[in-house]
């Protein structure tokens, strides 16, 4: 398999229209060739070509901040002397000043298949200031590690926001190419958008159903996102960002774990075993203990979940980690009534609307954990029509 960057360097007939432009590109540390080597570096090596400025999304170009709402400032590249500026500091969206600096954007970025991944943000920012500017996007593609597979409601009209850039699902199954071609024809953006697709990838084949294992190496796209495992997991794992229990990070499994101090997760996991066995389908959730050495519960002993894909039971079609997650967050309410779940902080910019809607992208995930007469049925039905809403939607998008 080859990656679009890895094309874009061995083709010279795909690099022959980008030559005698300013180019820059958006990456991030893994932004990296077949053979580990930094785009930036590589793209620097090309006879005719010349990039003239770089940008770096959230965690940086470096990938060197670890939380949300950790900003990276602007920076000078110190091997290659030129710009790097960062669209999550100051700004988000880019400025003038920064599109005057070049007449082409390349970018390549590792996505992770999920719709609250900033990326995911970030390229349609990048498309609309271009198509309104005059530039040119080309996005060198990469796998989608959580491959195929949809699930999660499409986004609700009113909750756009950095974790939220249009009405996709949850787990989109798209690759960062295809998610371009569809903001581009969604918002209606009249720009020279070319996506270098990537040769032998299949995205539905065993046993990495979207990640070719063996032919690339895994190199975190962002700090938290340390394994293949971590990327199925994570369109389930990410709601905990909005609630009072510890999603992982402070350990070396980070949005692969789940759990509290407080909270008995053998108990939780024989009452979500009794209200929906099937929703547990397709991986392994192992009764846990972890203490955090950083962020919620740091230093306390937690008793919690890990979700396991990397086994010979993973079953692709069957794992559903959306439906696991409302299933923990329903057998805390249905066992522990009080329970303090939904966290109350700044998310993403956010001050107002709870982090938990943000991230649902809109309220009726939380309206149907919190009322004690809905069932898994009930939710099966709230999604299942946008589920396959987007199924077709995203047919006329697909490049493998």
């Amino acid at each position: 398999m080859k990656l679009g960057i890895d094309r874009l360097l061995a083709e010279p007939q795909l690099a022959r229209p980008l030559q005698g432009r300013r180019l820059a590109l958006l990456g991030h540390p893994a932004s990296v060739t077949g053979a580990c080597t930094h785009s930036l570096d590589a793209l620097m090596a090309v006879p005719g070509l010349r990039l003239s400025a770089a940008f770096g999304p959230q965690h940086g170009m470096r990938g060197d901040k670890q939380d949300n709402m950790v900003e990276t400032r602007d920076e000078t590249d110190p091997r290659h002397g030129i710009p790097v500026f960062s669209l999550y500091g100051e700004v988000r969206y880019p400025t003038a000043a920064m599109l005057d600096s070049f007449d082409v954007l390349l970018v390549d970025l590792q996505d992770i298949g999920t719709r609250i991944y900033t990326y995911v943000t970030t390229l349609a920012y990048v498309l609309d200031a271009c198509a309104a500017a005059g530039k040119a996007v080309w996005v060198l593609d990469r796998p989608n590690p959580a491959g195929r597979p949809v699930e999660g409601s499409l986004l609700e009209p009113g909750w756009e926001s950095f974790v939220g850039a249009g009405p996709l699902p949850m787990r989109h199954g798209l690759t960062l190419g295809e998610l371009a071609r569809w903001f581009a024809a969604r918002r209606g953006l009249d720009l020279e958008l070319e996506v270098v697709a990537m040769e032998g990838y299949a995205p539905d084949a065993a046993p990495g159903h979207g990640w070719p294992l063996g032919e690339i190496p895994w190199v975190n796209p962002s700090p938290n996102a340390a394994t293949l495992n971590m990327a199925r997991c994570f369109p389930g794992t990410v709601l905990f960002e909005g609630t009072s229990l510890s999603e992982g990070r402070g350990t070396t499994r980070a949005l692969e774990l789940v759990g509290a101090p407080d909270l008995d997760f053998g108990r939780l996991l024989r009452r979500m075993q009794a209200l929906a066995p099937a929703w547990l389908g397709g991986c392994w959730a192992r009764p846990c203990w972890f203490e955090p050495s950083f962020h919620k519960h740091a230093g306390k002993l937690c008793s919690g979940v890990q979700i396991h894909t990397d086994g010979p039971f993973y079953d692709h079609a069957a794992f559903r980690p959306y439906r696991i997650a409302a299933l923990i967050l329903k057998a805390i309410r249905l066992e522990y009534p009080d329970y303090a779940i939904w966290r109350e902080f700044p998310y993403e910019y956010e001050r107002e609307r709870l982090a938990i809607d943000l991230l649902c992208g809109g309220t009726f995930l939380r309206d149907w954990v919190d009322d004690p007469g809905a069932l898994p049925g009930d939710l099966d039905a709230r999604l299942g029509p946008d589920e396959s809403a987007w199924l077709e939607e995203r047919r006329g998008f697909l490049v493998y």
